[in-house]
């Protein structure tokens, strides 16, 4: 790799995550997602019934994207939608039979990428840690820019 570009922490991480989400992709073929879509999913696997707003938060995604995401995976009898009985405002996104049994076989995903980066689950969860603090400091300081008055 040139020199410049290893010297770039930007340029490794969009290089690792071009590499994860090219890794991930025949895999979730096998089971008609794409990765968008299965992020959606894992968090609805993790807990059913999260309103489009908590799964936009939770992905980063604004209404614009997520809500056509949802679509096709409703159209795909994965999930259904409804509005929350509380407020009529907020949807609420539900699996369905076939979501629900997708789950199965997409267990074994993350251990398959872990061993194909050549990770053991401690390293991996120190990358996924540092990862998660390299996020937090960028996002603190990129809202910190953008607070800092013009010059």
């Amino acid at each position: 790799m040139n020199e410049s570009l290893q010297r770039q922490v930007c340029f490794s991480l969009y290089s690792a995550s071009r590499a994860a989400t090219s890794l991930y992709r025949p895999m979730l073929e096998e089971l008609n997602l794409t990765y968008p879509q299965f992020l959606v999913m894992t968090l609805l696997w993790e807990q059913d019934g999260q309103s489009v707003r908590d799964l936009g938060q939770a992905l980063e995604l604004d209404s614009g994207t997520l809500s056509p995401l949802i679509k096709r995976l409703e159209a795909a009898a994965l999930v259904q939608r409804h509005r929350a009985v509380e407020d009529e405002r907020r949807v609420r996104v539900h699996l369905t039979a076939a979501g629900r049994a997708l789950e199965q076989k997409s267990r074994d995903l993350p251990d398959r990428v872990a061993a194909a980066a050549g990770l053991d689950p401690e390293e991996l969860r120190s990358l996924q840690d540092t990862l998660a603090k390299v996020n937090s400091a960028l996002r603190q300081a990129v809202v910190k820019d953008h607070e800092a008055p013009s010059r």
